[in-house]
């Protein structure tokens, strides 16, 4: 089933502005229904979650509606949604809540190919770490190392669901039945990967799944989720009087309900992407299918377009991908090519996307990183085209290497 384009771009307000987004990477631009439902509960008579009266009951129906609409887009347990400000956020606190049971020696491995949320909290947890290494090559994350990188004393491997700097999709399922042959827990970072594609945190075996909504056209507000059995044992640090029962004792401070209802609104836009029927569920499968084939079929065009231009270098990326591209202007800086290209109304990003592991071992760091764009299902040919022909006037005017 494909998309409606032109309907679907007509339902972003923040895209009649004329810019050409390519940083979806980064936060996509919210849908008019979630900027709505974020509205309309800043409107309506809200208190903070009781039983007393309609105000109260209310945010409580808020929240217990967030939690099953993310349940239904990444296919978890409503019971075992938790929220909080942002995937950082969210697996700092889960890393160490984890930790207070591990002693030294005990050991996490971790990929050069993750965003450092992904990477940092468990470094700093003081676990022995084991590094899987990327394929600079191929762009792939061999899952042949993990046999050897996962031991006894493992107890937990953190692996992303698709990398925000290359786009590269690991085997996450084959790492996790490795993971957890060996007892410990998997903790895959789907922040990324969630925009791009139907997600089952089952079917890939991920313990705890992390994703942010205004990655998939919602509000700045994210998500942990866990089976409850998984949350059952862990008991953070928390405040005397604030909840005892799971997922409420993991979300510190009273919840924004005002964006919980912009995460309900954002779940049922993407369910809404093509004609679909069935459960919220199968629609958000039906539509996030469509969804990643309208992004491939640009991404196709867009890399071979790059390919065809003798300036631009690509950074690898593996065979099984998300529609997010990395690349450098032979001779130019990334920043002075993404400002290059911001002056043209086209919006790119530059750096190393906070995925430093991957960007220090292919030696690009230092030198600025790269350039990256990343499509999302409103983006069009005639915008890919746009880029690849700001390039092209780019590459012109750039001397080459000497």
């Amino acid at each position: 089933m494909s998309l409606d384009v032109a309907r679907i771009r007509s339902e972003y307000p923040a895209l009649a502005e004329g810019f050409v987004h390519f940083d979806g990477a980064g936060g996509t631009q919210p849908a008019a229904p979630v900027i709505e439902a974020i509205a309309a509960a800043m409107r309506t008579a809200v208190s903070n979650r009781g039983t007393a009266h309609e105000p109260a009951r209310r945010s409580g129906e808020i929240v217990a509606a967030a939690r099953s609409a993310v349940a239904d887009l990444v296919g978890g347990d409503p019971a075992g949604v938790a929220f909080g400000p942002s995937a950082t956020a969210l697996t700092y606190l889960v890393a160490r809540t984890l930790a207070q049971g591990w002693v030294p020696g005990d050991e996490v491995v971790l990929s050069r190919l993750d965003h450092d949320a992904n990477v940092r909290p468990w470094v700093q947890t003081g676990a022995t770490v084991r590094w899987a290494d990327v394929d600079l090559v191929t762009g792939e994350l061999p899952v042949a190392q993990y046999a050897e990188l996962i031991g006894p004393r493992t107890k937990l491997v953190a692996v992303t669901a698709a990398s925000n700097a290359v786009g590269t999709v690991p085997a996450v399922r084959e790492i996790a039945d490795l993971t957890h042959a060996a007892g410990a827990l998997v903790y895959v970072d789907g922040v990324h990967a969630t925009a791009h594609r139907p997600t089952d945190m089952v079917a890939l075996g991920a313990d705890f799944y992390v994703t942010s909504a205004y990655k998939w056209s919602g509000p700045h507000y994210a998500a942990v989720i866990a089976d409850p059995a998984v949350w059952e044992p862990l008991q953070p640090v928390k405040l005397i009087p604030s909840p005892s029962v799971a997922p409420d004792r993991f979300e510190y401070g009273t919840l924004s309900f005002e964006l919980l209802a912009g995460v309900t609104a954002a779940v049922d836009y993407l369910a809404g992407l093509t004609p679909s029927e069935g459960s919220r569920r199968e629609r958000v499968l039906a539509s996030m299918a469509a969804a990643e084939e309208h992004e491939t079929s640009l991404a196709t065009r867009l890399l071979a377009g790059l390919r065809a231009n003798e300036g631009v270098s690509l950074c690898a990326a593996g065979r099984d991908r998300c529609p997010t591209i990395s690349f450098r202007v032979d001779g130019q800086a990334p920043a002075e090519t993404a400002r290059i290209l911001g002056e043209q109304g086209i919006c790119v990003s530059h750096g190393d996307y906070y995925a430093v592991e991957y960007f220090e071992a292919a030696g690009l760091r230092a030198t600025g990183g790269a350039v990256r764009a990343s499509l999302y299902h409103y983006n069009t040919e005639a915008e890919v085209d746009q880029l690849l022909a700001a390039l092209g006037r780019l590459t012109t005017a750039v001397p080459g290497p000497a």
